[in-house]
């Protein structure tokens, strides 16, 4: 299934990024070799015999700008740039820098050149009005296969980004495993794993009570709850390990592994602190006021991603089989999504007095302060309670740790080439405007639901990139205000679920599984699941 997904990220970002360019070209959307009117203010009177630079100041006014560029600008631009005027060659080039306050459609011209944000172009028509002022026209640079372009320096630019990721886990993961590797030995795991076992043994039948996994697994659970990221996934990428252990089937997915992961796309955190972080940033008056909403979404989405893969592990898919698999059983998947469906109404309509007045009672801010309170302990009451029980239990714990933060180094490189692949597909995804087209394509569909158009790509993006999310919620934030309903709902999004495909490369790619069977739809199903719990809760609230 992460194949035809892979795949498919592939070929939309390419096709649509080159459909883009030659509509463009076209078009000659960038009006390339086409003059732009302006004037010019010299800082002193202009020699037109010497070879010499000028620091000079541009001014276009804004109806010529928006009649040549066919775009809507609310001022006129006035901007510094560098004129060298070489009079043998005839020639006089011009560069500037763009900035935030740029039009869009010359940073999509300086965005041809990667990373820089200069444009260069030449002056014709030099007419001067009297010493230091002139009329011209400017050509700007060519400007041809943007996309195109776009998607390189993407792909690239995230393949940097995976082993970046990859290498700045090298030491959370040796602390983490070796401080894990001490409580093993303690018994310690053991012991937790013992008081959940009610629990663990129904969600993870084909995994034994006293296996290293199950105590990793909770961990990694407890962790995520916590909003302790960075001590999560070690505890996870551990319990994956251990999980293929009891995999008869090396390279395939078991079903312990699929629902593992299906709880850990649903996200289930009892504080959103990235979101509420953002929100405090942007001046809100009340950050935390999603604490609840979250707590609501993330947990619509972990129950449908456990019943999702409990269902879907009945109906095995054949490695390089899905389609047949998908016709074979088109009629219980039709019922399956049916049954979700009438499950979310029949529950969202008689819940809606219950939640309305749990929330009139209910104080974010005391909830907030009694989560962050845990949250800061929690990290140095673990490793002081997992250190001091494995002394006590006369563990060799320096030694022990050790041999645990050696395991580290191993599993952080392992996940580098399955890191690389996946985001390097989002990124040209994204940059090749695909994003754009989904957003079309569904747009009926979130009209009917009630979900605003302007928070579609934010519930898009969110399975496929945590930066990319978190960029767009700081973006909507911005636009509409960290305590209206757009704000609130993008925050309640970010917290209600994760970035399923970033997890399915991570864990997956720790233990070489290539063949993930139902874990792309137990996840997907879980992250609607939770997108549909935060607008339901969010909408019932604050609409």
């Amino acid at each position: 299934m992460l194949n035809y997904v892979w795949m498919t990220l592939l070929f939309i970002g390419i096709i649509t990024a080159v459909s883009t360019d030659l509509i463009n070209k076209g078009n000659n959307k960038y009006r390339n070799n086409e003059p732009l009117p302006l004037t010019i203010e010299f800082p002193e009177p202009f020699i037109k015999d010497s070879e010499k630079s000028y620091d000079v100041k541009f001014f276009i006014d804004k109806k010529h700008f928006n009649s040549f560029y066919n775009v809507s600008i609310e001022e006129d631009i006035s901007l510094s740039a560098k004129l060298s005027v070489n009079p043998e060659e005839n020639k006089k080039v011009v560069f500037f820098n763009t900035n935030n306050d740029s039009p869009e459609i010359w940073k999509e011209i300086a965005s041809a050149s990667g990373e820089e944000d200069d444009i260069t172009g030449a002056l014709t028509s030099l007419a001067f009005t009297s010493e230091t002022n002139a009329s011209a026209k400017l050509i700007l640079e060519d400007a041809s296969f943007l996309k195109m372009k776009e998607v390189t320096n993407s792909a690239i630019d995230y393949a940097k980004t995976a082993v970046n990721i990859a290498l700045g886990l090298i030491g959370i993961m040796a602390l983490w495993l070796g401080v894990l590797k001490v409580a093993e030995d303690a018994g310690l795991i053991k012991i937790i794993a013992n008081w959940l076992k009610p629990i663990t043994k129904k969600l993870f039948p084909d995994v034994p009570a006293d296996h290293p996994a199950m105590g990793s697994m909770i961990m990694n659970i407890s962790a995520n709850m916590l909003g302790l990221g960075n001590a999560a996934t070690p505890f996870g990428l551990k319990a994956m390990e251990e999980l293929d252990k009891l995999n008869p089937n090396k390279g395939t997915a078991t079903n312990s592994m699929v629902t593992f992961l299906a709880i850990n796309t649903a996200g289930l955190t009892l504080i959103p602190a990235t979101a509420i972080a953002i929100r405090a940033a942007a001046g809100s008056a009340e950050p935390a006021i999603i604490i609840g909403t979250s707590l609501f979404g993330s947990f619509c989405a972990t129950v449908t991603g456990i019943i999702a893969a409990k269902t879907l592990e009945k109906f095995p898919i054949k490695r390089n089989d899905f389609s047949a698999w998908i016709k074979s059983n088109s009629k219980g998947i039709f019922v399956f999504l049916a049954l979700i469906l009438v499950a979310f109404i029949i529950f969202f309509s008689g819940a809606g007095k219950i939640f309305s007045t749990l929330f009139y009672w209910l104080k974010p801010e005391t909830f907030r302060e009694i989560i962050n309170i845990v949250s800061i302990a929690a990290i140095p009451l673990l490793i002081f309670t997992f250190i001091g029980y494995g002394a006590l239990k006369k563990v060799k714990v320096y030694e022990q740790f050790i041999e645990g933060a050696k395991e580290g180094f191993n599993i952080a490189v392992r996940i580098i080439p399955y890191l690389v692949g996946m985001l390097m597909a989002i990124g040209i995804f994204r940059a090749g405007g695909g994003m754009d087209w989904l957003i079309i394509i569904l747009r009926p569909i979130t009209d009917f639901i009630g979900m605003p158009a302007e928070a579609l790509p934010m519930a898009l993006m969110r399975p496929l990139s945590g930066s990319g999310s978190l960029g767009i919620m700081a973006e909507i934030i911005s636009v509409h205000g960290p305590d209206s309903f757009m704000g609130i709902l993008v925050s309640t999004f970010y917290g209600s679920t994760e970035t399923t495909f970033y997890v399915l490369a991570v864990y997956f790619g720790a233990v070489n599984i290539r063949n993930t069977r139902h874990a792309v739809p137990a996840g997907l199903l879980a992250d609607i699941a939770g997108m549909l719990g935060a607008l339901f809760i969010v909408r019932l609230l604050f609409g």
